[in-house]
C-alpha cells in the first residue's frame, strides 16, 4: 500500500515516518482537582451509596461553571496538540460544504422544503408555487441569532396553508418558543407561546391551535428542574397565552407527555397520554360540537395507539396491541371504543409504520433494519410493493387525501440522503434530487452480518468499509449503537463517517436489543432487569469485529449517544480493555438519580428506578456507570455533553468524568468535551458540528496512532 501511494505524497509520508515518535508522544494532560463531598449519601434499602460529586448537579453555581471552564480548557489544550487536526478539520468542512435537501410537503398553494446551500449554520425553508413558478425564501433561521445556535425545530400549517406557527429553540434547549405567522406575507401577528417543552402547534382551522406543555419548575434550575404535569392547551390567534384554554390534564394524576393532532378534515382531535416513553392511551374530541367532551378510546397506557387517517366512517388505527409488530386497525366512527376495533391489516413479521397520502395506505416494514414499502387501499388490499433504490432506509410516504404525488427520502450507509417523486396512482417513481459530493461513493459497500451475543442471541450488524479492504486487523473501526426505547437504528449517510472511511477505516452499526428493530419482543429484552442484554450484544459485536479481523482492540472505538451513551459508559466499566478509543455523548451516567431531572421519571418503563424495588436498586446500582468505576486502565475517552442539555443534564456527564478522571490508571487520556450554547444535539450550528467532529476524529486517530493522509 506504501508502495503504491508513495510518489503521490512523498512529503506527507516523510513527515510521518520521520516524526512517529514525536507525532504521537503521549500528551502530558493534568486534570483539573475536582472536589470531594464525603458527607453525601444516601440509603437505597440499607445500602449506603456516596455521591462526593453530587454538587456538579448544581448547574447554575459559579463553582459548577469554573470546573466546567477549567475541564474546557484541559480538552482544548490536549486537542490542540494534535498535529493533524486543523487538516481534519479542513477536509470536513469541505465534504460538509455541499448542498442538502428535505423532502417538499404541500401546504395550501406551496410546496414547502428546507435547503442548505452547504455551511450554512441551519437549513433555510423555502416554498415554490405548486402550479409551477421561481422558489422564495419563507423563513431564515440563520436570521435567528448572530451564532446560529437558535434553530428551528418545528412548523406547522393551517389547513389552507394561510397560517403558520413555528417553534424555535435557543442554545439547544427542549424548552421553546412557538411564533404565529401569517404565510402569505410572511409576516408575524404578534402571538408568542413562552416555555413550550416537547410539543408543536396543531391547527383548527385558521383560528388557533392545540399545544402542551408544562409549569415552568419551581424548584432548581429551569434547565434541570422536574416537569412531570403536560397540559394541552388552545390558542386563539390574537389572544394573550394567559388565557389560553386548557383543553385536556390528568385529573388524579399527573401526565409527563401529551400530545394532539387534528385531523385533515378538521373534525376531530386526537389526543396521545403517557407516562413512559412506551406506551399511550387514546382519546378523541369533536370539533364539530362546541363544549365536546373528551371521549377515551383506549384507556390504558399498556401499548402504543396511533391514528393514520381518518375518513367519513372510520379512524385507521396502528397498534401493537396483541401485535408486538404492529397492525392496522379499523375504528367505526359511530363507535370508535377499542371493543369495536377490526383488523385492516394484519401484523408481520417485520415492524410496522403506517401511513397515508392520495386515498392509499403506506406500509413501511423494517426487515433486519432495512426498509421495505407497500402500498395497500382502504380495503386492505396490497396494490404494489414501492421498489426501493437498495437496502436502506426509506421515509416520508405521507400527504394529504388529495395528493396525486408524493415525495419521499432514501439513504443508507453509502448514500447520501435522496429524494423521490412518485405517482400515487401509478407507482411511477423518479428521481427528484440527489446531492452531489466530492467523495466517490462507489468505492464502498455496506455488509450485513448476524453474530452470537453472549446469550446465543443472533444480533445483525451491518458494517461498511472501502471495497476491496484487507482484513488485517489494522484498519480503524468506529462502532456505534443505542439499543434503548424501542429506537430502530436503520441505515443513514454520515458525512463525517467519510473522514474515517477515506483513511481505511470500518464503520459498524449493530442492532441491540432494546431498540426496535423486531417489535416489542426486541425492545422488551433489552430493558429493566434484561438491560445488561444490550451491554453484552454490543461487547459481542466488538469481539466479532476483532475475531473476524476487521479490526483489533488497539484500533477500535465505540460511540453512543444519550441511552447509547449510557451503553459506553456501562461497557467501559465492565470491560475497559475492550477497545482503545471510547465516545460517550450526552449520556445518562447515574442511574439511580436520572428519574429527578426534567423528564427523567418518563424513562422508567425502560430502566426502572432505585425507588422501584430493592431488586431494581441492585440491579440499576451494579451496571450505573457512574457508581462503578474503578480504579482500571480505562480506554483513551472523550466525554462529551452540552450546557443546555435539558432532557440528559450535564450532571451525568460531570460526575462520569470526575470519576473517571480519578480512577484512570493507564496512560490513555479520560477528557469532556462541553458545547455551551447548545443541548441534546439538535439544533447544533454547522460550525458547532464541524468542531465537534474533527474533535472526534483527531482524537481518535491520535490514540489509534493512526495517521490520516491529508
Amino acid at each position: 500500500m506504501l508502495k503504491k501511494i508513495l510518489p503521490l505524497l512523498t512529503g506527507v509520508l516523510f513527515f510521518s515516518c520521520k516524526n512517529d515518535s514525536t507525532d504521537f508522544k503521549m500528551i502530558e494532560v493534568k486534570y483539573p482537582a475536582t472536589k470531594k463531598d464525603s458527607t453525601v449519601k444516601d440509603d437505597y434499602f440499607g445500602t449506603i451509596v456516596a455521591d462526593p460529586y453530587r454538587w456538579l448537579e448544581n448547574d447554575t453555581s459559579a463553582e459548577t461553571a469554573a470546573w466546567v471552564a477549567a475541564e474546557n480548557e484541559v480538552t482544548q489544550g490536549y486537542l490542540k496538540q494534535i498535529p493533524f487536526r486543523e487538516a481534519i478539520g479542513k477536509r470536513y468542512e469541505h465534504l460538509f460544504n455541499y448542498e442538502k435537501f428535505s423532502a417538499p410537503t404541500r401546504e395550501g398553494k406551496y410546496n414547502y422544503y428546507s435547503k442548505n446551500s452547504g455551511l450554512q449554520n441551519q437549513y433555510v425553508l423555502y416554498r415554490e408555487p405548486v402550479d409551477g413558478g421561481a422558489a422564495e425564501l419563507f423563513l431564515d433561521p440563520n436570521s435567528f441569532s448572530k451564532d446560529g445556535t437558535t434553530s428551528l425545530s418545528n412548523i406547522s400549517f393551517s389547513k389552507d396553508g394561510s397560517m403558520a406557527a413555528y417553534n424555535i429553540s435557543e442554545g439547544g434547549s427542549d424548552w421553546q418558543k412557538i411564533i404565529v405567522m401569517d404565510a402569505i406575507n410572511k409576516k408575524q401577528v404578534g402571538d408568542t407561546m413562552q416555555d413550550i417543552k416537547f410539543s408543536g402547534a396543531t391547527w383548527k382551522g385558521n383560528e388557533g391551535f392545540f399545544y402542551s406543555t408544562y409549569e415552568r419548575p419551581k424548584e432548581g434550575s429551569f434547565l434541570a428542574g422536574k416537569t412531570d404535569n403536560h397540559q394541552l392547551y388552545f390558542h386563539k390567534v390574537g389572544t394573550a397565552q394567559n388565557t389560553d384554554k386548557l383543553i385536556y390534564a390528568g385529573k388524579n394524576e399527573s401526565i409527563r407527555y401529551i400530545g394532539a393532532t387534528v385531523s385533515e378534515n378538521q373534525k376531530w382531535l386526537f389526543i396521545y397520554a403517557a407516562n413512559s416513553t412506551y406506551g399511550n392511551s387514546l382519546l378523541v374530541m369533536d370539533l364539530t360540537q362546541p363544549s365536546a367532551p373528551v371521549k377515551t378510546l383506549v384507556a390504558d397506557r399498556n401499548n402504543q395507539h396511533t391514528v393514520v387517517d381518518v375518513d367519513d366512517r372510520y379512524f385507521y388505527i396502528q397498534t401493537d396491541r396483541n401485535a408486538p409488530t404492529g397492525k392496522l386497525m379499523l375504528a367505526p366512527i359511530a363507535t370508535p371504543e377499542e371493543s369495536n376495533w377490526k383488523t385492516l391489516i394484519e401484523a408481520k413479521p417485520e415492524v410496522l409504520s403506517a401511513s397515508a397520502a392520495g386515498g392509499s395506505l403506506f406500509c413501511s416494514y423494517l426487515k433486519d433494519a432495512v426498509s421495505k414499502v407497500y402500498q395497500y387501499d382502504r380495503t386492505g388490499k396490497q396494490i404494489r410493493e414501492i421498489t426501493l433504490p437498495g437496502l436502506g432506509s426509506a421515509s416520508g410516504f405521507s400527504g394529504k387525501q388529495d395528493d396525486t404525488e408524493l415525495f419521499y427520502g432514501y439513504t443508507s450507509y453509502t448514500t447520501p440522503y435522496s429524494i423521490y417523486k412518485m405517482n400515487i396512482a401509478t407507482g411511477k417513481t423518479s428521481l427528484y434530487k440527489q446531492p452531489k459530493l466530492d467523495f466517490n461513493l462507489d468505492e464502498y459497500e455496506s455488509k450485513q452480518v448476524f453474530y452470537p451475543s453472549k446469550d446465543g442471541t443472533k444480533i445483525p450488524m451491518i458494517i461498511t468499509y472501502k471495497k476491496g479492504m484487507e482484513l488485517n486487523g489494522k484498519n480503524p473501526c468506529l462502532m456505534y449503537a443505542y439499543g434503548g426505547f424501542s429506537v430502530s437504528v436503520t441505515p443513514f449517510f454520515s458525512t463525517s463517517n467519510m473522514i474515517l472511511l477515506e483513511n481505511g477505516g470500518v464503520f459498524a452499526v449493530p442492532n441491540l436489543r432494546g431498540g426496535g428493530e423486531y417489535g416489542e419482543v426486541w425492545h422488551e429484552q433489552g430493558i429493566k432487569t434484561k438491560k445488561q442484554n444490550v451491554f453484552d450484544d454490543f461487547i459481542a459485536a466488538a469481539k466479532y469485529l476483532t475475531d473476524n479481523k476487521y479490526t483489533s482492540r488497539e484500533k477500535l472505538a465505540i460511540e453512543g449517544g444519550s441511552n447509547g451513551g449510557l451503553l459506553i459508559g456501562a461497557c467501559i466499566t465492565q470491560q475497559p480493555d475492550m477497545c482503545k478509543v471510547a465516545f460517550p455523548a450526552v449520556g445518562v451516567m447515574d442511574m439511580l438519580r436520572y428519574h429527578r431531572f426534567t423528564a427523567g421519571a418518563g424513562w422508567a418503563y425502560d430502566y426502572g428506578t432505585s425507588a422501584d424495588s430493592k431488586e431494581m436498586f441492585n440491579y440499576l446500582y451494579g451496571y450505573s456507570p457512574v457508581h462503578n468505576v474503578k480504579p482500571a486502565a480505562y480506554p483513551a475517552t472523550l466525554i462529551t455533553t452540552a450546557d443546555h442539555d435539558d432532557r440528559v443534564v450535564p450532571a451525568h456527564s460531570f460526575k462520569f468524568a470526575a470519576h473517571m478522571q480519578e480512577n484512570q490508571t493507564g496512560s490513555n487520556p479520560v477528557l469532556i468535551r462541553i458545547e455551551t450554547k447548545a443541548g441534546h444535539g439538535a439544533g447544533k450550528s454547522t460550525q458547532q458540528i464541524i468542531a465537534e467532529t474533527t474533535d472526534k476524529w483527531s482524537f481518535m486517530f491520535y490514540n489509534m496512532q493512526v495517521q490520516p493522509k491529508y
